[in-house]
């Protein structure tokens, strides 16, 4: 498993896309700016390129001829997923802390960069995950419709939150108002949108895992 993770590294993956969320994560220094967008970068650009490359190495061929089970196969392309998407998230994060300490009295429209916020980052991932992968492993090598869906799915999830957070005077008041400045809460928030991230990746991934095993690699 460990090998097949660093193969998915070191071979499948291109180094841009390491440093990709290093240069996204500037994006979130831009006062009062959609904030959500900097996250969707990564299904915009990082996984279709990253796909549209294993499809054109013909990296599912490649991996048939490994003494590897279909399990671990799926089990690394995962983990590599998620690895990029915590980078992504986790280097936005620390611009966002610099955000709120550089621009402390601007009027946020869209979601400010708190804890809270990017328990929904999270999510929006989480259901990212849930439908490309349980689409991409129905063949194992077509990822054009399984990106589209995933996309629109992730997108749709971030304008009815964002519009439930400026329409709902309670969701309102945790991201804008006094719920912002509570540490508890905004903790609470960032766990649950982790927790539900890490249900959707498990389930995907087991799903993904008895659809790989019926597909014919040939």
């Amino acid at each position: 498993m460990y090998n097949l993770f660093m193969k998915e590294l070191k071979l499948g993956i291109p180094p841009m896309f390491f440093v990709m969320p290093f240069i996204t994560a500037v994006l979130m220094l831009i006062p009062g700016w959609v904030y959500f967008l900097v996250p969707m970068y990564f299904f915009w650009i990082t996984i279709p390129n990253i796909f549209a490359g294993y499809k054109t190495q013909n990296d599912l061929m490649f991996m048939a001829m490994l003494p590897v089970a279909k399990k671990d196969m799926v089990r690394a392309r995962v983990a590599a997923i998620v690895f990029l998407e915590l980078l992504h998230i986790v280097t936005a994060m620390i611009s966002g802390i610099f955000t709120l300490e550089l621009f402390p009295n601007i009027i946020y429209y869209f979601f400010p960069p708190h804890l809270g916020f990017w328990g929904l980052c999270l999510i929006m991932l989480g259901l990212f995950n849930l439908v490309f992968i349980i689409m991409y492993y129905k063949t194992a090598y077509k990822y054009g419709w399984a990106t589209v869906a995933s996309i629109t799915a992730a997108v749709l999830f971030a304008g009815a939150v964002q519009w439930l957070g400026i329409q709902n005077a309670d969701v309102h008041d945790w991201f804008y108002g006094s719920g912002a400045h509570d540490t508890l809460l905004q903790a609470f928030l960032l766990i649950i949108g982790l927790a539900i991230f890490a249900a959707c990746t498990a389930i995907a991934y087991r799903i993904g895992v008895k659809r790989f095993l019926h597909v014919e690699i040939q």
